[in-house]
């Protein structure tokens, strides 16, 4: 495959010569080899390659009988998933050889495994699934188009297997959840409430790179929904179903260079830090923006209180009583004369019914030297635009206080009294405003730590990005002489003259003896799973890890 992505040669590949067409999309075409590889070799072509104990198939055939005969008491079923090498009839596809080695090697009966594309009508496709539901057909085989979505299929799902990866976080999280998901009885009364996800993966292989792609993107897009992103891009790779990817990470991932796996670890590190980077930033500017407000308030309430206290002051001061202790409302409203309260009174509610101040608060009077007034303002009830009058008395701080939040009492022996009690409710606004104004006063020793705080891993978010560039100057030094042999070819091939193979060969060898490795997100998947991350290897033969 290295020597076809350097020189183009069909012939290398068992096919015919590539065209000018396919010339141009050689990477492509080279990628499309990568795949059907790592998924099975026969899919080269099934003349030339035969069957090992250590590719997918025997893997995969292995699992789904050891789930088969755990779960056989319930019938527990299985769905097995790839977009490649799908069923044809009178065709080899690597679905249908998994299911030969169940049928011929392990006696599972041949009616109880199926291929969706088997069901050509709604009827059919309605039957079988209803076969999986009640455990006659207990291996159903599918893509992800055409059994990743609308298979209600769940009632005895214990296990799922991915031959190979999606191009999509959502198709993957599709094919799940044909299993996972409600009414799934199997897996809820006997296997824990769990449904097992069985990944397989080639080392060496473009399985590792396009599961990465899928994890890049799914953190992106959680990132995303959840506006914790550190940085305004993603880096997806070069490699998507529609396009190749360069010549230089191809060759560097079939021969194992670790020094990319070592990047994507250190990528995965910065983005983490620079998330939590931006998070603590975000924090710090919220933080800035509350302190100030509850400064602000802090220092208003104070000046209130302040206020309050003097027209308290100013009120007693001037405070009447009669010979018998009781407060007099000597209540003085321009235009009346009399100190009746029937009279103070009724001419209070002839205000409220008859006032139009245009929401300007205007002077009707005085009650022991506090400004007295009124103001129209404008309400709605029910749809329906209504003119109200409220009541307002004013001391020398500016503070105008009401009673009954400023509506007057119909009875005039309340409403003559409404200015009093209003001035009479100034002590509990006091000890209103200071209880209020301790309790928000209490964040502020906690918000001015945060406010002069600094965040503490900026050393180590600079060590990382240091290391992350040396590691790319590393990876570009030892990919040159790769992509100077690719130039050498192009030109070559422009001129009509053979290139020497060896200047190439060199840069392969290179970066094929690096050993071997398992790939850095199976090692984390290991870790967090345990004895339910199985791998398998054969020496000298192509490793395949499933989860």
């Amino acid at each position: 495959m290295v020597e076809f992505a350097k020189t183009g040669k069909g012939e290398i590949l068992g096919r015919e010569p590539l065209t000018d067409k396919e010339e141009k999309a050689k990477m492509l075409i080279a990628m499309d080899y990568a795949r059907k590889m790592s998924l099975d070799m026969r899919l080269i072509d099934p003349e030339i390659y035969g069957d090992h104990v250590d590719n997918k198939a025997s893997h995969v055939a292995k699992m789904v009988l050891d789930y088969y005969k755990k779960f056989d008491e319930h019938k527990g079923t299985q769905f097995v998933f790839s977009d490649l090498g799908t069923y044809k009839p009178g065709e080899w596809n690597p679905c249908s050889e998994i299911k030969r080695k169940l049928v011929d090697d392990y006696g599972i009966p041949a009616n109880e495994i199926r291929f969706i594309q088997e069901a050509k009508t709604d009827k059919a496709r309605k039957t079988m699934i209803a076969d999986m539901n009640s455990g006659k057909i207990r291996v159903l085989f599918g893509s992800t188009e055409m059994l990743g979505t609308g298979v209600n299929a769940q009632k005895r799902c214990v296990a799922i297997h991915h031959l190979d990866a999606p191009w999509r976080p959502s198709d993957l999280e599709q094919r799940d959840g044909r299993g996972i998901r409600k009414g799934n009885d199997i897996a809820k009364l006997y296997a824990d409430n769990k449904v097992d996800v069985i990944i397989y993966a080639v080392e060496k292989s473009l399985d590792a790179y396009k599961f990465g792609l899928l994890h890049n993107k799914q953190l992106f897009i959680r990132q995303l929904k959840n506006n914790s992103l550190g940085s305004r891009t993603i880096d997806e790779g070069s490699m998507d179903e529609k396009g190749g990817m360069n010549f230089s990470e191809y060759v560097a991932i079939l021969s194992g260079n670790t020094d990319l796996l070592e990047k994507a670890k250190l990528e995965k590190k910065i983005t983490a830090l620079e998330s939590e980077r931006q998070a603590f930033v975000k924090n710090k500017a919220a933080s800035l923006i509350k302190l100030n407000d509850i400064t602000r308030t802090v220092a208003a309430n104070t000046e209130t209180v302040s206020r309050m206290r003097g027209d308290w002051e100013t009120f007693m001061s001037r405070l009447a009583k009669d010979k018998e202790g009781n407060v007099l409302n000597p209540v003085q409203l321009t235009g009346v004369q009399s100190s009746d309260v029937k009279v103070i009174g009724a001419k209070l509610n002839e205000i409220a019914d008859n006032a139009a101040t245009n929401g300007e608060h205007y002077k009707i009077g005085t009650l022991y030297g506090f400004t007295l007034s009124v103001k129209t303002e404008n309400s709605q009830k029910e749809g329906l635009f209504m003119k109200e009058n409220r009541f307002f008395i004013e001391g020398e701080g500016s503070i105008k206080y009401t009673h009954n939040n400023g509506h007057m009492a119909s009875d005039p022996k309340l409403a003559s009294l409404y200015f009093l009690s209003a001035l009479e409710k100034i002590p509990k606004l006091i000890e209103k405003y200071q209880a209020d104004t301790e309790k928000i006063a209490g964040d502020l020793p906690i918000l001015r730590e945060v406010e002069t705080g600094t965040w503490r891993k900026e050393n180590e978010l600079k060590d990382l990005k240091a290391e992350l560039a040396a590691l790319d100057r590393k990876i570009q030094l030892s990919l040159k002489p790769i992509e100077q042999g690719e130039d050498k070819q192009k030109q070559t091939q422009e001129d009509k003259t053979s290139l020497p193979p060896e200047s190439h060969r060199q840069g392969a060898e290179d970066s094929a003896s690096h050993s071997a490795y398992m790939p850095e997100r199976l090692r984390e998947m290991k870790e967090g799973l345990g004895s339910r991350l199985i791998t398998a290897s054969a020496n000298n033969q192509s490793k395949g890890f499933k989860l």
